[in-house]
């Protein structure tokens, strides 16, 4: 617990009335995407680096946790104050600073949501890739934190491709600014890249300098529908390996198309078990020319009908379907665990059957959707909490699952990092060599441990 005396200190750093304790008014910073619950001591609000810089010198010398927290959508916890302390929420730090249009960058401060970074660069013809399903309720800060990654990966890489620099504070109170303004920087030790993806227990991030591109002329979209996933899966990296790189690659597989049919106005083929969603962007005068050898490639790998998009509502008809898959899924059970595991492309027919046989063995329905593109998808296991013997086979599934997906060469997580969900299986990827690297690095940041324990590693 957060002494009485510590909470006044606190209050005098960032003003009486941005700072919060009280069992009702924590709640909402208590939970985050896992629907997880852990209530924090309290929650702060700061309004710039140097408070933040106060926060964790007073906590290192007071020694409790500090929990640095976006807008909460994280999938993993690793916003959660498992070990209580104190919550710092960046809903304060909401500006974009500056975007320099003749050098194609941009600062910002980590609770601007991205999608409204991505429209108002979009008005000055630039454009920033990373696109997450919840684009439009995240921050960049929260995407920084866990290195997201989004819909159009395949052709335009993850948060960690555009960052350049970054304002951050250690959790003894000192303020960094690894980074760049310039593409190219290679003095010292890549800091950026180190604190990007490292889910908050390394430093709190104030600003952001972030790498812009110019926004595509055009843009077109399709949907290839097929009789068996394998066909759909092994089209996606034929489409790749034919020098066609669509900026979106999205699959489905039957379960997902089962629970969407009929809420959408589209003709699925009554014998479709598989769906890709395709868009590519560019000079406008290549498009036809590209939907064209895409189509080629599709029916040649068994595509039972092709359809593209002649404008931007039958697009948006298009993008209906996987906007609607994930709260679909719930006709199925009323639960899910969802684990964003990534396999090497030409691995993906594998890791499809697997799914096939993995759901028959434990008698669980396990839809399969996602960013085919770059091999990465969204498994959702779906049970019902009210059974407990379905319940109970989650465990055993998510480990199946794991061993598999590295059996493969994949990952187990390629967007929503470890956070505490997965911390229990990190060692079946990182072995201990690594691991124990990975721990000193932590301690090097950060030696009380203060800076949102409980993440990434386990206690053991």
């Amino acid at each position: 617990m957060i002494s009485d005396g510590t909470l006044e200190e606190l209050s005098r750093i960032v003003g009486k009335e941005h700072i919060i304790y009280g069992e009702k008014s924590i709640s909402e910073y208590a939970s985050d995407g896992t629907k997880l619950i852990y209530p924090p001591d309290a929650v702060i609000i700061p309004a710039n680096k140097e408070e933040i810089s106060a926060i964790l010198a007073l906590a290192t010398d007071r020694n409790f946790p500090v929990i640095p927290r976006g807008a909460g959508t994280g999938m993993t916890g690793g916003a959660l104050p498992v070990k209580g302390g104190l919550v710092v929420a960046m809903n304060r730090f909401n500006r974009i600073l500056e975007i320099d249009e003749d050098n194609m960058i941009c600062r910002v401060e980590p609770g601007v949501i991205t999608g409204h970074l991505q429209q108002t660069v979009d008005t000055l013809g630039l454009f920033y890739p990373p696109d997450p399903a919840s684009s439009d309720t995240c921050t960049i800060g929260g995407n920084v934190a866990e290195c997201a990654g989004g819909l159009r990966a395949v052709k335009y890489g993850v948060t960690r491709d555009y960052v350049l620099g970054l304002t951050a504070v250690l959790p003894n109170g000192d303020i960094i600014t690894p980074g760049v303004y310039t593409m190219k920087g290679v003095a010292g030790y890549d800091l950026v890249r180190l604190i990007t993806g490292s889910e908050g227990t390394l430093a709190i991030i104030t600003e952001i300098i972030l790498r812009l591109i110019p926004k595509p002329d055009a843009k077109r979209t399709m949907i290839a529908f097929f009789k068996d996933p394998p066909s759909a899966v092994t089209t996606v990296s034929d489409l790749i390996r034919n020098k066609t790189v669509p900026s979106i690659l999205e699959f489905m597989d039957r379960w997902c198309i089962g629970c969407v049919r009929d809420e959408l106005d589209i003709d699925i083929p009554h014998n479709t078990n598989a769906m890709v969603l395709i868009e590519v962007d560019g000079d406008s005068s290549v498009m036809d020319k590209m939907v064209n050898r895409i189509k080629a490639i599709c029916i040649s790998r068994g595509s039972i009908r092709f359809d593209a998009a002649k404008g931007d509502r039958e697009a948006e008809r298009l993008w209906e379907v996987r906007k609607k898959v994930s709260p679909s899924l719930f006709k199925l059970r009323p639960h899910k665990v969802s684990e964003d595991i990534v396999v090497p492309r030409s691995r993906m027919a594998e890791l499809v059957a697997f799914l096939s046989r993995l759901g028959n063995t434990y008698g669980l329905p396990i839809p399969a959707f996602g960013h085919a593109g770059d091999g990465k998808i969204h498994v959702n296991i779906m049970f019902d909490r009210e059974n407990p013997e379905e319940e109970s086979r989650i465990p055993l599934i998510v480990e199946e699952l794991f061993k598999e997906v590295i059996r493969l060469k994949g990952t187990i997580t390629g967007e929503h990092g470890i956070g505490i969900t997965k911390a229990p299986y990190l060692s079946m990827e990182i072995q201990k060599p690594e691991m124990d690297l990975l721990y000193r690095i932590k301690k090097a940041f950060d030696p009380t441990g203060i800076l949102n324990p409980g993440k990434i590693f386990t206690d053991a």
